[in-house]
């Protein structure tokens, strides 16, 4: 019923889904991991650093295992591949951890809205596609949102929820920065999670044809010396 999670204890610098390559920096003398963890988790009540493997929909979009992000304080986790992609989008959603902290707020970070609901408050998401050293454009998803005018509309994202990541065009890697309207003397209060899952990517139509044609031209050229 859940309850494993891998968060790079091997120290193995990440893992692979598919076609797709995942960093995971973890910190054997702190026990302490940032990038990507692997988890099939369904804890939707319990608050805190302790539950901060879960997802706030209960569970995976499809399967049993979904992606769960911590942020780092310095070098950038990225989703890279090998070959050019056309990413089509993914499903995103917070974690128990950072979805109660807004809503009740916590030891370290603020309630959102306030005690009057009125503090226009945000968590947000940027994805940046990258081909090679190249941004290649970014999109915008808010995990929660308080700054409507009817507080009624205020919303912390607790569903999968599609991102078309398609106008980022051609990647070879993807980047992903949490930010939010709760900061403090050391950088953002909000618990810098989100949860992602069936991140849904193609190759570039053409890119591996390309490259056998070249190869085929290179051979070409060596078999008329000889």
């Amino acid at each position: 019923g859940g309850g494993q999670y891998y968060n790079g204890s091997d120290s193995a610098g990440g893992f692979t889904s598919g076609e797709a390559a995942f960093v995971n920096n973890y910190n054997p003398a702190w026990s302490s991991w940032d990038g990507w963890s692997v988890s099939n988790t369904i804890d939707t009540t319990t608050a805190g650093f302790t539950n901060q493997y879960s997802a706030y929909t209960g569970g995976a979009y499809s399967g049993t295992q979904y992606g769960v992000y911590y942020e780092p304080f310095t070098l950038t986790s990225t989703v890279s591949w090998n070959t050019p992609m056309m990413v089509n989008g993914g499903y995103f959603t917070n974690t128990t951890y950072a979805a109660l902290s807004m809503l009740n707020g916590d030891d370290f970070a603020k309630q959102f809205g306030g005690v009057t609901g009125n503090d226009p408050d945000w968590f947000l998401l940027t994805v940046a596609g990258m081909n090679e050293n190249t941004v290649t454009g970014s999109v915008d998803f808010y995990l929660a949102d308080y700054r409507f005018e009817n507080n009624s509309q205020d919303y912390i994202v607790n569903a999968w929820t599609w991102l078309d990541l398609s106008g980022l065009g051609t990647v070879t890697s993807l980047k992903f920065d949490l930010s939010s309207s709760d900061v403090g003397d050391y950088g953002m209060n909000t618990p810098a999670y989100f949860a992602m899952d069936n991140l849904n990517a193609v190759p570039i139509p053409g890119t591996v044809l390309l490259l056998g044609s070249g190869l085929l031209g290179l051979l070409g050229l060596k078999r008329k010396r000889s």
